[in-house]
């Protein structure tokens, strides 16, 4: 009788792999403050952005800091930062200099 449930034998060596991947995966995400409080979707993001090679990642973030971005979300990078300093995640000083850097001031 033909069982389609039935697990290949070779699988479990894949299963070894998987769970190898997926353990590195969470040691990663333990390393970033804030994953804990991240939803799937930017779990998902910082997981793609992780796996880029570095320079794509630098190229990445150039274009995302671009001063017209910055300009385009100052609104939500303002409410961001105020946000920020509320729940104690950064002081006056930092805000000021995250706000100086981004050239929000």
């Amino acid at each position: 009788m033909l069982n389609i449930f039935k697990k290949k034998t070779n699988s479990v060596s894949d299963d070894n792999q998987k769970a190898q991947q997926k353990k590195a995966e969470q040691e990663m995400m333990e390393k970033i403050p804030g994953a804990e409080n991240m939803g799937m979707l930017q779990k998902m993001a910082m997981k793609k952005v992780m796996k880029m090679s570095p320079e794509e990642r630098n190229k990445l973030m150039q274009k995302m800091l671009e001063p017209k971005n910055i300009q385009k979300n100052k609104k939500q990078i303002l409410e961001m930062l105020e946000q920020m300093e509320k729940s104690g995640q950064m002081n006056k000083h930092q805000v000021f200099e995250a706000k100086k850097r981004l050239g929000l001031l």
